[in-house]
């Protein structure tokens, strides 16, 4: 089994139909509109967002994401995960009436456990939500700045890319990274080429979320390779979205082929009917990466971690020895 590594995925995104249907009996919620056949249902991107949203405000206590982080982080470790990143959304917590710190501290106590359990390492990258508003994207940066956890390493801005100039976010991202915070952007999914230039130039981030309609312009595709940026690809979300019609028009083979650094995620597994070993296997069965191709995306992924030396050097050597195997 080749080992993994995941840089995309939004924690509430990630609770599976099963464990929302749980938490649904225990606080009395009928979730049959979006969930059937113990599946997420839902038309549109518009739709998406509200099962998405429906399925967050069953996370209510502490012990609620606690239990989310832990299964999410046991299932991929099962899979051969060794190193996992998730986006929070501190906003999603206080709907509910959580602090962010009693939310940040409870996905902590399930990143502890999975790691009891299985070895695999994690860590959270806080989100600011860019069709919110800038002042609220200000805000998490704020709070990933001070909140002072060791396993916030990271801070980012999901949401509607198409929403707002980069510039109104300018603020939040020169909070974060005097802070010495990681940098990620989500750009280039929806929005076009353009929204990734602006990221780039804007907030200098190391790595883009999706970034794969960069395919689009080839001088920006050349600066992505020469700038050693990273591209978190997502492919069964692009396809399951609309972003691409086919697997076989997913530019994830073009944009390597030009130099770019790529890694494969699963963004909202159970939305889109996928996995991260899903995603193992699309780059393997679709796109004809070989087993030396894919140990390469997991090299990618550990490098562009937001960790420190010493756990990156850790993770590494274990890629060496599986590589040796």
């Amino acid at each position: 089994m080749v080992p993994k590594a995941e840089l995309h995925c939004h924690i509430e995104g990630a609770a599976s139909p099963a464990l929302v249907m749980a938490q649904a009996k225990k606080y009395g919620v009928d979730v049959s509109s979006f969930i059937r056949d113990n599946a997420y249902h839902w038309n549109d991107f518009t739709s998406f967002l509200k099962a998405y949203d429906r399925a967050a405000e069953l996370f209510r206590t502490p012990e609620d994401y606690a239990l989310l982080t832990e299964n999410y982080l046991r299932e991929i470790a099962r899979d051969g995960a060794i190193y996992a990143e998730f986006f929070t959304s501190p906003d999603h917590a206080e709907r509910v009436g959580l602090s962010p710190e009693s939310y940040t501290e409870a996905l902590a106590e399930g990143m502890r456990r999975a790691k009891s359990e299985t070895g695999i390492e994690s860590r959270m990258v806080v989100t600011g939500v860019r069709h919110v508003g800038a002042e609220a994207v200000v805000k998490a940066a704020n709070f990933a700045a001070n909140c002072g956890h060791p396993l916030v390493t990271g801070f980012g801005m999901a949401g509607d890319e198409r929403m707002g100039a980069a510039s109104d976010f300018a603020r939040a991202f020169d909070i974060a990274r005097e802070a010495g915070l990681g940098l990620t952007v989500h750009a280039g999914e929806f929005g076009g080429p353009e929204s990734v230039r602006s990221a780039l130039d804007t907030f200098a981030p190391t790595r883009i979320g999706h970034g794969v309609r960069a395919i689009e312009d080839d001088a920006l595709v050349q600066r992505i390779a020469e700038e050693g940026i990273v591209l978190e690809v997502c492919p069964i979300s692009n396809i399951v979205l609309g972003v691409y019609d086919r697997i076989e028009n997913h530019p994830l083979p073009a944009l390597k082929e030009a130099g770019c650094r790529v890694t494969v995620s699963s963004d909202d597994p159970p939305h889109f009917h996928t996995s991260l070993s899903n995603e193992y296997d699309v780059a393997k069965e679709h796109f004809g990466f070989d087993d030396g191709e894919l140990l390469a995306l997991t090299r990618t992924s550990v490098e562009a971690a937001f960790v420190d030396e010493a756990t990156r050097t850790r993770l590494l050597e274990r890629l060496n020895r599986a590589s040796e195997a």
